[in-house]
């Protein structure tokens, strides 16, 4: 098959030829159609995760069409559409069993200690339990975020911070993953503000129907007043020192906090204002991917109409320009929303 690779962390992705995956026994082995680009590729590509093995494939989220199953799977045949969350869990454990599995102590990542998406083929282990059938009327290009962006938005916007009708979020960094969030809590009934240093991201914010608000030393006033006296919710979609406190500095007292962007390399133990959060009894809350068993409600608000897929997808590329799509995310980005690769 073809793949894009690097053998070594920081240097250029190539396109090559690989070895066809091996089908486990319990896994299965799909044809990609999409893959997305995300900044947690670029981070593991700079050597920021530990699990990362060389040479490596990196690709984390996507959506194809069922290649092979093993002997053991029984839920998925070969043709079915599907996808997968980016965290690939056992199925067994306590985490599992509770219904929790993006928190199972033995997931697996493609992308990550798992061979990746930006891929022809990719494996996905435990099938039964991990992939997600796709319904027909779902663009492939569309559902690749499902697996990443758009689904960790959804888990964080409407399980970790339970937002409700009426409330105020303000969303920090609106690229692939905030601009789901956005739409996300937009269609919970919340009123949104999207902060954000490009204008390309906060034109596509407003679009959506948040209020956009470029971002600045002086942003927690301007959240603050804004809001009167501050937002119910924020989200640090960006992953950063700087995002993390502003957000939690705009919340009023008994807010909720969503941690959603990764803080990794020199941000990640950053310094956080506790004492506010104790004494205005603000929570702090983590959000990591979205369990299988959510799929059922987001496919239905996608189905439904209340959700926009198209909305989140900024560029589409090919597999040959994913090599220099990594590189570019050196720079900060110059269009809104998800960078998208179509395989099919």
């Amino acid at each position: 098959m073809r793949a894009v690779r690097y053998d070594d962390f920081g240097e250029q992705p190539r396109l090559v030829e690989a070895p066809d995956p091996l089908c486990p026994p319990r896994g299965a082995v799909v044809t990609v159609h999409a893959t997305g680009v995300c900044r947690s590729d670029w981070h593991a590509w700079q050597g920021h995760d530990e699990s990362v093995q060389l040479p490596h494939i990196p690709g984390h989220e996507f959506a194809g069409v069922v290649e092979a199953v093993g002997e053991e799977v029984t839920r998925f045949v070969p043709g079915d559409r599907v996808t997968a969350p980016f965290i690939l869990s056992c199925g067994r454990c306590a985490q599992c069993r509770a219904g929790a599995p993006q928190v199972c102590p033995d997931q697996q990542q493609p992308g990550f200690d798992l061979p990746g998406a930006w891929a022809e083929q990719v494996v996905v282990i435990e099938a039964d339990h991990n992939l997600v059938a796709l319904p027909e009327g779902i663009d492939m290009a569309l559902a690749a975020g499902l697996g990443c962006r758009v689904g960790t938005a959804y888990h964080a916007v409407k399980v970790q911070a339970a937002v409700a009708a009426g409330e105020t979020v303000a969303v920090f960094g609106c690229g692939g993953l905030g601009l789901a969030g956005v739409m996300v809590a937009l269609a919970a009934g919340a009123r949104v503000i999207a902060v954000d240093v490009s204008e390309q991201a906060l034109a596509a914010a407003a679009q959506l129907g948040a209020t956009a608000l470029a971002s600045g030393p002086d942003i927690v006033e301007r959240v603050r007043e804004m809001t009167g006296g501050g937002a119910h919710v924020t989200l640090d979609a960006l992953g950063s020192a700087a995002t993390a406190r502003a957000a939690l500095e705009s919340l009023r007292p008994r807010g909720r906090h969503v941690q959603v962007g990764l803080l990794l390399g020199e941000d990640a133990d950053p310094s956080l204002p506790m004492g506010r959060v104790i004494a205005q009894e603000l929570q702090i809350l983590g959000s990591h991917g979205l369990a299988v068993e959510e799929y059922r409600e987001l496919l239905a608000d996608v189905a439904e109409e209340r959700l926009d897929l198209g909305s989140t997808v900024g560029c589409l590329l090919t597999l040959e320009e994913l090599p220099a799509a990594m590189r570019a995310m050196d720079h900060p980005p110059t269009t809104a929303g998800m960078t998208v690769a179509r395989l099919r």
